[in-house]
């Protein structure tokens, strides 16, 4: 079982979520709701779990495959259904920028891997109706 404890830290609506080993995260609301900017918006971290769930199993996937990654990094971006609440993302793209010595299809296979079999977040975003989304760069 997983346990996650958030507790108010900051003003109205900042909030720091801790899990089980200490790793805390920041959250908050926009300022034009009462906010701070104190912390990622909840329904951005949403986006960044996207991409931190596909990006690890896109390492794991080319490192088996010998390939050598430099660098890693991947831009998303969403947009959420206008005019109702919940304002679920409606769709969203993500784009894999690989660099190194990586065979392109390697790489294109990896991310389809991931976002079609392995990543539990992109599956999850799925089942609430998000349109998924994406493309491989390699250097």
């Amino acid at each position: 079982m997983i346990e996650i404890n958030l507790r108010r830290v900051d003003g109205d609506f900042g909030f720091e979520a801790k899990d089980a080993n200490g790793h805390t995260v920041h959250m908050d609301t926009s300022d034009e709701s009462g906010g701070s900017n104190f912390g990622v918006r909840p329904m951005q971290m949403l986006l960044m779990g996207l991409g931190g769930c596909s990006a690890i199993d896109i390492v794991m996937i080319l490192k088996k495959q010998r390939q050598t990654i430099e660098d890693f990094a991947i831009k998303i971006t969403g947009e959420r259904e206008p005019g109702k609440e919940p304002s679920l993302w409606a769709n969203a793209k993500i784009i894999f920028i690989l660099k190194g010595t990586i065979d392109k299809e390697k790489a294109f296979r990896a991310c389809e891997l991931s976002m079609n079999k392995y990543c539990s977040v992109a599956e999850t975003l799925r089942k609430s109706g998000t349109a998924l989304t994406w493309e491989v760069m390699v250097n």
